[in-house]
């Protein structure tokens, strides 16, 4: 006697007992570039997010677009929207992840409590920390560190991380910030590039050189602005989305890039970097947020102080 099928919900196929959920799940690497590009709002933010480059992240959209046989997402020049259906499904995809995020802690604290997670703004982490983490291994004494160099706050309650060391103005820190140090900006070139182009006569020279910028031209409008130099010209120059990588550029010649003190001296100090006018402005400062659950952790605190000491060190130079 055949055996009765059941008709599943997707592409007419049979539901198996022993395999529930074969063919009714989209790809797993697809909707986690999906969720990460609604939650950001963009591809590139969701690249960095998960890791991978942002073509990828597009792809996976667009096979997941596929896999259902519907219109996800809008790209458009201010990132991306979701439609009626990208709604729906990264609600409920948002939801799943959360949940996963939050048993994921709760086993990692009991497998890994001896690790401490750090989120770190990029240029920070890969010019000051990451020379640096046998010195913060040293300062907490017990436990291994991860340090994750990224410019997002992390989803505490979900376990992302422990602490996270962030960049902002100083009018809009985020709830339950500790504020850390203001750093001296200064335009900064490199020798290739003075000797191509000439050094600027005056900050006023500067707004019409090209500036090498984060996201978006703020920050040295804001520089500009508190210099005290007025121009009505937009600004020009590429823009590379973080502070490392305009660091980066301006190592290579490609440009002037706004820097600080405590992540250019060892530059400069090397000739391979050119402070070009002797300012003393400070626009924005880093902040460290924590988890609530581990406000009381000795390691915490005992981070807590080794940071302040150290940037501490170069709050004047």
């Amino acid at each position: 006697m055949p055996k009765p099928s059941h008709s599943g919900n997707a592409g007419g196929r049979h539901f198996d007992p022993a395999r529930p959920l074969a063919g009714r799940l989209p790809p797993l690497h697809m909707l986690r570039a999906f969720e990460a590009a609604g939650r950001t709002g963009s591809m590139r933010k969701a690249a960095e997010d998960i890791g991978i480059s942002h073509t990828v992240v597009s792809r996976h959209i667009q096979n997941l677009e596929a896999w259902f046989g519907r219109k996800l997402v809008s790209a458009g020049p201010r990132g991306i929207t979701l439609t009626t259906e990208g709604s729906t499904l990264f609600a409920a995809a948002t939801d799943a992840f959360q949940d996963i995020a939050r048993v994921s802690a709760q086993l990692r604290s009991k497998a890994g409590a001896d690790e401490l997670v750090i989120w770190c703004v990029p240029g920070l982490a890969t010019r000051c920390l990451t020379p640096k983490l046998d010195r913060i291994r040293q300062a907490i004494l017990q436990g291994d560190v991860l340090l994750r160099a990224i410019d997002r706050i992390p989803d505490f309650a979900g376990g992302e991380a422990d602490l996270m060391i962030g960049f902002s103005d100083a009018n809009r820190l985020p709830e339950g910030a500790t504020p850390l140090m203001q750093p001296r900006m200064f335009p900064v070139a490199s020798p290739i590039w003075l000797k191509k182009n000439g050094h600027p006569g005056s900050l006023t020279d500067l707004t019409r050189l090209p500036l090498i910028h984060e996201d978006s031209y703020e920050q040295w409008t804001s520089w500009f602005r508190h210099a005290g130099v007025d121009f009505n010209h937009a600004l020009s120059g590429s823009r590379l989305w973080d502070a490392s990588l305009g660091f980066d550029a301006a190592l290579a010649g490609q440009g002037v890039a706004l820097t600080s003190n405590l992540l250019a001296s060892e530059e400069i100090a090397k000739g391979r970097l050119v402070e070009l006018f002797q300012t003393d402005i400070k626009v924005g400062g880093y902040f460290l947020l924590m988890r609530p659950a581990v406000a009381n952790d000795e390691r915490i605190q005992r981070f807590q102080t080794w940071l302040k000491h150290m940037l501490g060190t170069y709050e004047y130079v």
